[in-house]
Parts: C-alpha cells; sequence; structure tokens
C-alpha cells in the first residue's frame, strides 16, 4: 500500500472519530478532541487526493468511515448488532477494496 493510500486510510480513522464526537460529545475536551479530527481528516482527505483519483478517494473515505463508524457504536457503544446492517457494511468494503484494486491496476 503505497503512501496515498495510507493517508486516506487515516482520514477514514479519524473520520469516525469526529462522527462519533459529533453524537457523544458533552464537555469543551471533547469538543476540541472532535474539532482536531475533523482538521486531521480533511487533512489526510486533501493529501491523499493530491494524488489518487478523487472519486475513488472520496468513494473509499466515506465507505470506510460509514463502516468504522457503525462498527465502533457497536464496539464501544454497545448499539445493536443488526445482521443485515453488517452484511451490506460487508457489501460497502468490498467495493471499496474493488477501487482500490481497481486502482492498482491502473497505475495510480
Amino acid at each position: 500500500m503505497n503512501k496515498e493510500w495510507i493517508k486516506l486510510v487515516m482520514a477514514a480513522f479519524f473520520e469516525v472519530g469526529w462522527v462519533i464526537g459529533l453524537k457523544h460529545a458533552d464537555q469543551l475536551l471533547d469538543w476540541a478532541a472532535t474539532a482536531l479530527a475533523i482538521v486531521v481528516s480533511f487533512y489526510y482527505l486533501i493529501a491523499s487526493g493530491k494524488k489518487l483519483p478523487v472519486g475513488t478517494a472520496y468513494a473509499v473515505f466515506t465507505g470506510l468511515g460509514a463502516a468504522g463508524t457503525v462498527l465502533a457504536e457497536i464496539v464501544l457503544f454497545d448499539a445493536p448488532v443488526a445482521w443485515g446492517k453488517i452484511t451490506l457494511i460487508a457489501v460497502l468494503l468490498s467495493g471499496v477494496i474493488g477501487l482500490k484494486l481497481l486502482n492498482d491496476k491502473e497505475g495510480a
């Protein structure tokens, strides 16, 4: 995995942090961490988009972020496990992996 894809995965990781922060922050420190996660997330997204196709980068960013957020809610906040939701996340992640593999074949 090259450096741009690592930046994109980092962007998605921080996206999960700020999305969870938007829902669960209730103190100043929580809101500060959420704001920092937003800045870091978009920094890495923009940095990766300079070399990767923007459509692919955005699709991967939102896909990984959505999947990560759902899984984090289940693991960290005891959200109910809906197997239909888990199945759809698996389909979403297979699309993200497919975009990565297709991009590798095209030489990006």
